[in-house]
């Protein structure tokens, strides 16, 4: 079997070894821009080519044209998006060369926020009120009824970037007026606070094979535009909410349409009135090292077990590994220096440490749910006090 992979960005490691190791042929595309500051694992990668990016992302006829010359002297038998960018252009080149694998309707809904909340609406799923931003009498109407704050959220973006949390009517109109033709590309939603978590899933057949539910600290959107330290951990198996979220992802990936794959879902609960609201899902592997998190608790690493999957393909048993039951959290901050010493973390429970520039990063490991929180709760004080530092919110990818 031939894989060929698209990355916008450097990430899937786990995949391309787990692929090389089953005894396929992987290729793999990737961005011109990171040729020098990438760290691909190579001896799993037959052949890489560059391709041109602006920005992080592709050009997506340039990227057919690619691939359909590539295909003159290779027969592709799946084509694997390992960055959230890369998946609606997936999704294009298999329905343009009839090759296997989600379609571009169906990943719309794992993309577009506006389709992914319309089609989960249509199916009785809670989410918060929102419209398209496209009719101005209907932009009006719903100003007046849904009390700020509001979110604006662009369709396509991944995690963060690109959103704004406006508080006043006169900030909205004057958003939509720069954004001009682009304005179509967003949609507007009623901002409801409480708190964030997320289920990280494998499904085989539209059967949930696995899930992991999780909740953040602070919320991504606060860490992206107010500075602070993104952590995340997951929850105890047993508890209220942990049920409720499993049972809400059930509902949400059933409604969406997802055959086989990985899902990275996040979802609100409501601080006024309880109830689990639906926020955005996707077809990929989480990222900021969830994967890593989640690899910690349960001995599963998503990106190996969607490389099975996508070699299985629907006509061959997709067996889990036992996953064990323990638990884990996550720090991860920017930090004031360029190589932060992080020797002061010494406890046993640590099992993953970041090695990147002016970032630190831990995962801490331990049976007992309230000792990862008591890790999670002192690491932040203390990074927060020694190392952390901000920066502006990303706009775009790459910026």
């Amino acid at each position: 079997m031939t894989i060929l992979c698209l990355a916008s960005y450097e990430k899937g490691h786990e995949f391309l070894r787990q692929a090389k190791r089953q005894g396929c042929t992987v290729l793999l595309i990737t961005a011109e821009s990171i040729r020098h500051t990438s760290d691909w694992p190579m001896e799993a990668i037959d052949e890489i080519f560059y391709l041109p990016d602006e920005g992080g992302q592709f050009n997506p006829v340039h990227m057919r044209n690619a691939i359909a010359y590539l295909a003159r002297t290779h027969v592709f038998d799946r084509i694997v998006p390992l960055d959230d960018f890369d998946v609606e252009l997936a999704a294009l080149i298999r329905e343009h060369l009839r090759i296997p694998g989600m379609g571009e309707t169906t990943a719309r809904y794992f993309r577009d926020k506006l389709a992914m909340r319309m089609r989960a609406a249509e199916a009785g799923i809670p989410v918060p009120d929102f419209v398209h931003v496209l009719n101005h009498g209907q932009l009006a109407a719903f100003l007046e009824r849904v009390p700020a704050p509001w979110v604006l959220k662009p369709r396509s973006m991944a995690g963060a970037i690109g959103i704004r949390k406006l508080q006043t009517a006169g900030e909205f109109w004057t958003i939509v007026e720069q954004l001009g033709d682009e304005q179509s590309g967003y949609l507007l939603e009623r901002f409801i606070p409480g708190d964030i978590f997320h289920v990280d899933s494998i499904v085989y057949e539209r059967e949930i094979r696995f899930a992991a539910a999780s909740a953040y600290g602070t919320p991504p959107l606060e860490v992206a535009h107010g500075g602070g330290i993104f952590t995340t951990r997951i929850l105890e198996r047993d508890s209220d909410t942990a049920r409720r979220l499993l049972e809400e992802n059930q509902r949400v990936l059933a409604a969406l349409g997802l055959l086989r794959g990985v899902s990275h879902t996040e979802y609100i609960v409501g601080r006024d009135d309880g109830r689990v609201y639906f926020l955005e899902t996707s077809a990929r592997v989480g990222g900021a090292h969830i994967a890593e998190l989640v690899e910690a608790a349960t001995g599963i690493n998503l990106w190996a077990e969607w490389a099975k999957i996508e070699i299985s393909g629907g006509q061959a048993p997709y067996e889990l590994p036992a996953p064990r039951e323990d638990y884990a959290g996550l720090l991860v901050s920017l930090a004031r220096q360029e190589h932060p010493d992080t020797g002061q973390f010494a406890d046993p429970e640590i099992v993953w440490r970041m090695a990147k520039p002016h970032h630190v990063g831990l995962i801490v490991r331990s049976p007992i749910p309230a000792r990862v929180r008591e890790l999670l709760d002192d690491y932040s004080a203390r990074v927060a006090r020694d190392y952390h530092a901000s920066a502006p919110p990303q706009a775009k990818p790459g910026h």
